[in-house]
């Protein structure tokens, strides 16, 4: 033992060293508990990153639209009647008014990092015999594609968006027997019609996306739409994700347009995720008090078989604090040591794993995110969940009568 080791120490690591099958036990269920939940929190954390990547990079974090058409009664005469019920008119499509003084505003709004209008309507694609219906998007490449990262989503082609060019989707693409270069025939509802030039084809992992959207450059796309100089929509990017709520509601009150954020958009996998957290921390919860138990059961096993030796300390002067402290030492050694141990098993797993599920193209699953804050948390939780489950054996050791300890 080191002789500059204070004696509360150098009682504390004999005392493990001397007991070693009780150690190496506690220390086996403490790293085992510590696996648990490293493995658990980390996969948690890596799933909501592989979600968080694959919704902002595929859609704005906020979405500005006209607000809903609302039929209102006409003023009759006196003595008039009124029908009972007023009939919901059928939502146009309409561009939002004064678009680019919002633009602008928005742009000079603190928080706000990329903002780019857009055309959004329904057509037919046509090639040959083979017709789809689709939704149309039509924006300006440089300011959209900062927002969504349909570049990264490309599997064959270019990000180009020309007056006569159109990007499709993988699915969309195999309807029509279409590929690079192809020309494809828009029709919309307004009668208007337009050749295009497939310049690209992107996967986005969604089926229903990769069979109904294509993407036009903003003014094919007004024009094709009858909305020459218009804007369906206006799409937002922020430095701060989940203040999105908060900055639709801001834009709403000043501008009374409808602005939906990507958490509203996404309500239910919030609740899940909320589910998911919940049950991580009730059974974190539980693992703690298992592995607490644990290390107090083998510490008062531990206080009883050392009885007779506590008693000789005692007699020889050795005061009741530093015996507590002995057997706190060792409860917090115990925790250490078994959540290091569990911090790299729970890692290994969550490597070995993530190495084994894989994408049918190779590609990872999800993301493997490893915080240097969730080892850092766990190491100090399970040291200091071994000094409190050893709380009660050291104050039963520091209590024994001398007397009565040494005759047995």
């Amino acid at each position: 033992m080191n002789p500059l080791l204070p004696f509360e120490w150098i009682t504390a690591l004999r005392f493990m060293r001397e007991g070693k099958m009780q150690t190496i036990f506690i220390i086996t269920a403490v790293s085992i508990g510590v696996a648990v939940i490293v493995f658990m929190s980390a996969m948690l954390s890596s799933l909501q990153a592989n979600f968080l990547k694959r919704v902002l990079t595929s859609t704005s974090h906020i979405q500005i639209i006209r607000p809903d058409q609302v039929a209102r009664p006409l003023r009759l005469e006196p003595g008039a009647l009124e029908a009972a019920t007023v009939q919901t008119p059928s939502q146009r499509v309409l561009s939002i008014d004064q678009w680019p003084a919002i633009i602008a505003q928005l742009r000079q709004t603190p928080g706000i990092t990329h903002v780019a209008p857009a055309v959004q309507g329904s057509a037919l694609v046509v090639r040959g015999d083979a017709s789809r219906s689709v939704s149309v998007t039509a924006v300006d490449a440089a300011s959209y594609f900062q927002i969504v990262a349909l570049p990264d989503y490309l599997v064959l082609g270019q990000p180009r968006l020309g007056a006569d060019d159109i990007i499709i989707g993988i699915e969309l693409a195999k309807d029509l027997g279409a590929t690079l270069g192809d020309k494809l025939t828009l029709r919309s509802n307004t009668a208007a019609g337009r050749t295009v030039t497939v310049t690209g084809i992107f996967d986005l992992g969604n089926r229903g996306a990769n069979k109904n959207n294509v993407f036009l450059a903003l003014r094919s796309g007004q024009a094709l739409l009858n909305l020459v100089g218009g804007a369906t929509s206006i799409e937002v990017t922020l430095t701060d994700i989940y203040a999105a709520e908060d900055v639709a509601q801001d834009i709403h009150a000043w501008s009374g347009l409808q602005a939906i954020s990507w958490i509203s958009s996404n309500a239910q996998f919030f609740t899940a995720v909320n589910a998911q957290q919940t049950s991580n921390t009730l059974i974190r919860a539980f693992v703690g008090l298992s592995v607490a138990f644990g290390i107090a059961s083998v510490l008062v096993v531990s206080v009883i078989q050392r009885s007779k030796d506590i008693g000789i300390l005692r007699a020889m002067g050795t005061s009741r604090g530093k015996v507590l402290r002995v057997f706190l030492i060792q409860g917090g050694l115990l925790g250490m040591a078994g959540s290091i141990v569990g911090a790299a098993a729970g890692a290994g797993a969550l490597i070995f794993w993530h190495g084994y599920l894989r994408e049918p193209d190779g590609s990872e699953l999800f993301p493997l995110v490893l915080e240097p804050s969730l080892f850092l948390s766990t190491l100090l939780l399970a040291a200091l969940t071994g000094v409190a489950a050893a709380a009660v054996p050291a104050l039963q050791a520091a209590r024994l009568d001398p007397v009565v300890a040494i005759r047995g």
